[in-house]
C-alpha cells in the first residue's frame, strides 16, 4: 500500500499557516470600498468567519467557502470522504446547505499513480452525494505534494445565520465532535497504525448537528478545525466582544487520544495554535497536557455552537468581556 501521509509535510487542517500569520497577511484586505454589483455581502474576511456570505434576494444568501489539504491518512478514498467533510463543514457552521461543489485536485503526476487520484475523487463526490450536494467538475494542478478539497457553494437564510461574531454573554458552549483527530492523525502518519474511531469523526458530516443547532435557536457557531479548539474560540470570543470559559473536564475526547498525546505525537500545528491563543487565555492550574489537547489541530471537527444543542456536551459558556482575556480555562 501506498501510504500517501508520507509524501507530504504535515497531515490535514495541521498543515495550515499558523493563525497569527494569517492575519497578518489578509490585515490589509479588511475594510476595504465594496465593489459595485449585485449582492450584499453579509459575512467577510472582517472577523475570520467559517464562509462568505452574500444576500441576493430577501429570503435568499449564498454561502461560498474554499478549503483543501494535504493527505491526513494513508487511503486515497478515505482521504477524499474527510476532505470533502471538512470542506462542506463551512456551509453548515454558517447554517447554511450545500448545493454544489467543485473539486481542488493538486498531484504528483509522476510519483503517484492516478488512479489513486481518481480513488480520493471518488470519495469525495461520495460525501457529497451524502450531503444531497451536486459536484460539477474542477481543476487540477500537478503539484510536488498531493493536495485535496472541494470549493463549495450554499444557501442560507439571511435571518438564520450563525456567525462568530453573534455570541452573547450567558450562552452556555456546545461542542458536537470529540476532540483528539490532530493527535491520532499524527500516530498514523508516523506509525501507519489505523484508528477507525479518527476516521469515524472526520468523515460524519456537520449536518445534523447544524440543522439541530438552528432548531435550538442558536445564533452564533464555528467550526473546529486547524486552529484547534482554543484558536477557533479565541476567535470567536473576541469576534463577539466576550469572554470564553471551558471546563475541560467537560471536554469529549476519542479514544487513544491521550495515549497518542503522552507518547508525543503532537504536530508542530498544535503547539503553534497554543503558542498564539497563550498571550489571550487564563489558563489557571491547567496543565501544559490539557491545553496541547485543547488546542490540538483538528481536521474535519465538530461544531462549536453558542447555545445548548440537545444530544450534545456543554463545554463551558460565555460570560461578559474581560479585558485582554478572550478564553478561561478551568
Amino acid at each position: 500500500m501506498i501510504r500517501l501521509t508520507q509524501y507530504a509535510h504535515g497531515g490535514g487542517c495541521a498543515c495550515k499557516i499558523p493563525p497569527g500569520e494569517l492575519e497578518q497577511m489578509v490585515a490589509g484586505l479588511v475594510g476595504e470600498s465594496l465593489p459595485a454589483g449585485p449582492g450584499e455581502l453579509l459575512v467577510g474576511l472582517d472577523d475570520g468567519d467559517d464562509a462568505a456570505v452574500v444576500r441576493i434576494a430577501a429570503g435568499t444568501a449564498i454561502v461560498a467557502t474554499a478549503d483543501f489539504f494535504t493527505p491526513v491518512v494513508d487511503d486515497a478514498y478515505d482521504w477524499g470522504r474527510i476532505a470533502a467533510a471538512n470542506a462542506l463543514s463551512d456551509v453548515y457552521a454558517m447554517g447554511g446547505a450545500p448545493v454544489v461543489a467543485v473539486n481542488l485536485l493538486g498531484w504528483p503526476r509522476d510519483v503517484l499513480p492516478m488512479e489513486l487520484a481518481a480513488e480520493v475523487l471518488r470519495g469525495g463526490l461520495d460525501v457529497a452525494r451524502e450531503a444531497g450536494c451536486h459536484v460539477a467538475g474542477g481543476h487540477s494542478v500537478d503539484d510536488p505534494e498531493p493536495k485535496y478539497g472541494m470549493a463549495v457553494t450554499g444557501v442560507a437564510d439571511p435571518a438564520r445565520l450563525m456567525r462568530n461574531d453573534a455570541g452573547t454573554a450567558g450562552v452556555p458552549l456546545t461542542l458536537t465532535k470529540p476532540l483528539g483527530i490532530g493527535v491520532l492523525n499524527s500516530r498514523h502518519k508516523n506509525t501507519a497504525e489505523v484508528f477507525p474511531q479518527a476516521v469515524e469523526a472526520m468523515t460524519t458530516l456537520n449536518r445534523a448537528a447544524a440543522e439541530a443547532a438552528l432548531a435550538a435557536g442558536a445564533v452564533c457557531a464555528t467550526d473546529v478545525t486547524g486552529f484547534g479548539l482554543l484558536g477557533h474560540l479565541h476567535k470567536l470570543a473576541r469576534a463577539s466582544g466576550v469572554t470564553a470559559r471551558i471546563e475541560a473536564a467537560a471536554v469529549p475526547y476519542l479514544e487513544g487520544a491521550r495515549k497518542a498525546l503522552a507518547d508525543g505525537y503532537v504536530s508542530g500545528g498544535t503547539r503553534r495554535n497554543l503558542d498564539w491563543v497563550r498571550p489571550h487565555a487564563d489558563t489557571g492550574s491547567v496543565d501544559e497536557d490539557e491545553l496541547l489537547l485543547l488546542a490540538d489541530a483538528q481536521t474535519s471537527g465538530g461544531l462549536l455552537v453558542a447555545g445548548e444543542v440537545p444530544g450534545y456536551p456543554v463545554i463551558g459558556e460565555l460570560l461578559p468581556g474581560r479585558e485582554g482575556v478572550t478564553v478561561l480555562v478551568r
